[in-house]
């Protein structure tokens, strides 16, 4: 019965110790929501939103990026002169203990040629990658939404088909195969 006491007094002091590990650093980098709103068709790019919550140090959101999807890109829509364009991201500033929000109207993702499977059943895993240490991922499953019927009066309309997106026939082949 000793050995069986033992052993069970090294689970509980591992377990313990695992939860002790961020005691004192504060909150824990997390994706806290997120959502993709498909394309108004199907050759047009989805665009993704969510929200991060800083942990305990400042780090940067340096990239995206989804198994299901041919291509996901950081993009930022901004008033120039009067008229909305998009820039790509290269990245995104996470503070601690603060939030990083892509919405609407400003920071978004842009995600070409989601894989039917993902879109039937509403989700896409998508992996945040960020540019502490250890460059740490974290995976987080994005609902899929179908397209918005109607503009916000806070996002106007961006032509994101009208973006250079490579190889046209690649582009056509990805979509006909993500269909079946």
């Amino acid at each position: 019965m000793k050995p069986f006491a033992i052993a069970a007094l090294a689970v509980a002091t591992l377990g313990l110790s695992a939860c002790g590990e961020n005691m004192g650093e504060g909150p824990v980098l997390h994706v806290a929501s997120g959502y993709i709103e498909m394309g108004a068709t199907p050759d047009r790019p989805a665009a993704g939103y969510f929200t991060i919550e800083g942990g305990p140090r400042d780090v940067d959101l340096v990239a995206v990026t989804a198994d299901l999807a041919q291509r996901v890109e950081m993009h930022e829509s901004v008033r120039e002169n009067g008229v909305m364009t998009m820039k790509p991201l290269t990245s995104a500033p996470v503070p601690a203990k603060g939030k990083l929000e892509f919405k609407p109207g400003g920071r978004h993702l842009m995600i070409w040629n989601i894989n039917g499977a993902a879109v039937r059943a509403g989700k896409l895993p998508m992996i945040f990658v960020f540019s502490n240490n250890n460059n740490e991922r974290i995976i987080f499953d994005m609902t899929i939404k179908g397209a918005s019927s109607a503009a916000s009066a806070d996002a106007p309309a961006m032509d994101h088909g009208a973006m250079e997106m490579g190889n046209e026939s690649a582009d056509k082949g990805a979509t006909d195969a993500a269909k079946k």
